[in-house]
């Protein structure tokens, strides 16, 4: 039986870092940048006002106060985007708006509130240090200066960085594309009605959520019966858009097994893994896909997913770390755990905390408290029993 550390791995493996592609600002968003970003040009690029006001020659108003105002003529107003900016008379201002360009002869601007707002002179009454709200060219981002650094996760401020330095695109690790579908000829759309012995189909909207969750993008296909040709017909019109096979059921050892009746002989091995829930699992490589195959109980599904795939998803696409986070607390309550397998158990861990309580029993088709839980509790293979208090692994999910 293989361990789970040992099916992490092979995993891993199945999945190789994605290829860099360039994307648009907005389809980047969330994505890992797969090369740093040198900045082409400055920011600010051009020497520009930090408020609305006027643009002056500081050495005209330095002696200008409440009782001993300055008056000057206004020469032109110089809003925001005004491409023509005048040259700054001696002896007069420019009316300025944020962001404007400041006019060669002006050294300071003086704000509004700091006059009398006048519109063809103005009267200034109070005085202003040289170079006062003036935003200089560069002194945010020099031109060659690294702004962003490989395997930064693109969030608004970096969009917002790139976007202010001309950059229409980010080159960034390209999303896993994984085909996901579900297998059983008992499984019925939500929506639809059931007959004795059918039941709705959830692993497909579920797993998929999962893979869309840690960056990659999903396709879903409709669930096939337990048929090997349905299933490989299934298969065959996505082979050429998709990086990974993901599929659920027909796994064991039963006798409609159909993933591993139709994909045993052609690349995908299958194996028995120590762990509860999810011990029956596959993987390999159907007509040159990665390809993993999961359990169908829903419960043994999503932990499957949890524990092998989603770091491995995340490291392909240069997430770090690709792993939930971990902490280690302390039980509030004993539980048993069955001696040679790796148990997951769901759990809840409120703001707050000292310790991790259990959620629901540990069978694989109480889904229910997996949607409840907000945890996974890890328990070795080596330990049968943990009382109430004793330190245990703790994943801690979204």
């Amino acid at each position: 039986m293989r361990t789970v550390s040992e099916h992490q791995a092979l995993i891993a493996a199945l999945i190789p870092r994605t290829r860099s592609v360039s994307l648009p600002l907005p389809a980047a968003a969330g994505r890992v940048l797969a090369a740093d970003v040198v900045a082409k040009r400055p920011l600010p690029a051009f020497d520009n006002s930090a408020m609305d006001g006027y643009a002056v020659r500081g050495t005209e108003v330095a002696s200008a106060t409440r009782q001993a105002p300055v008056t000057l003529p206004v020469g032109a107003d110089i809003p925001a985007g005004r491409v023509d900016t005048p040259e700054l008379a001696v002896g007069t201002a420019h009316r300025i708006m944020t962001g404007a360009p400041v006019p060669v002869g002006a050294d300071t601007i003086v704000q509004v509130e700091a006059t009398d707002g006048g519109l063809t002179q103005v009267v200034i009454h109070e005085t202003r240090t040289v170079g006062t709200a003036i935003r200089r060219a560069g002194e945010d981002v020099t031109v060659g200066e690294t702004v962003l650094t490989a395997g930064t996760v693109l969030g608004a401020a970096h969009l917002g960085l790139l976007a202010a330095l001309g950059e229409p695109s980010a080159t960034v690790w390209a999303p896993v594309r994984v085909l996901v579908l579900s297998t059983g000829s008992e499984l019925v759309a939500p929506g639809q009605s059931l007959l004795p012995g059918q039941i709705h189909e959830s692993n497909t909207i579920m797993l998929a959520t999962a893979v869309r969750a840690c960056g990659a993008e999903a396709e879903e296909v409709h669930f096939v019966a337990d048929d090997v040709d349905d299933l490989l017909a299934a298969l065959q019109p996505h082979l050429d858009q998709t990086d990974l096979i993901l599929t659920s059921g027909g796994v064991s050892a039963g006798a409609y097994e159909v993933v591993k009746d139709a994909l045993a002989d052609r690349g995908v091995d299958f194996v028995k893994v120590a762990m509860q829930p999810g011990m029956p699992q596959g993987a390999g490589i159907y007509a040159g896909i990665s390809t993993v195959t999961l359990p169908g109980n829903p419960v043994s599904a999503l932990v499957s997913f949890e524990v092998f795939l989603r770091p491995a998803l995340r490291s392909a696409m240069g997430y770090s770390p690709s792993h939930r986070p971990l902490v280690r607390m302390p039980l509030a309550a004993s539980l048993t755990s069955p001696s040679g397998r790796r148990q997951f158990r769901r759990g809840v861990v409120g703001d707050g905390d000292t310790a991790v309580e259990t959620i629901g029993p540990p069978a694989s088709h109480f889904l229910r408290w997996l949607a409840a839980s907000n945890c996974l509790i890890d328990i070795p293979a080596e330990v049968v029993a943990l009382d109430v208090g004793d330190l245990v692994d703790v994943w801690l999910i979204d």
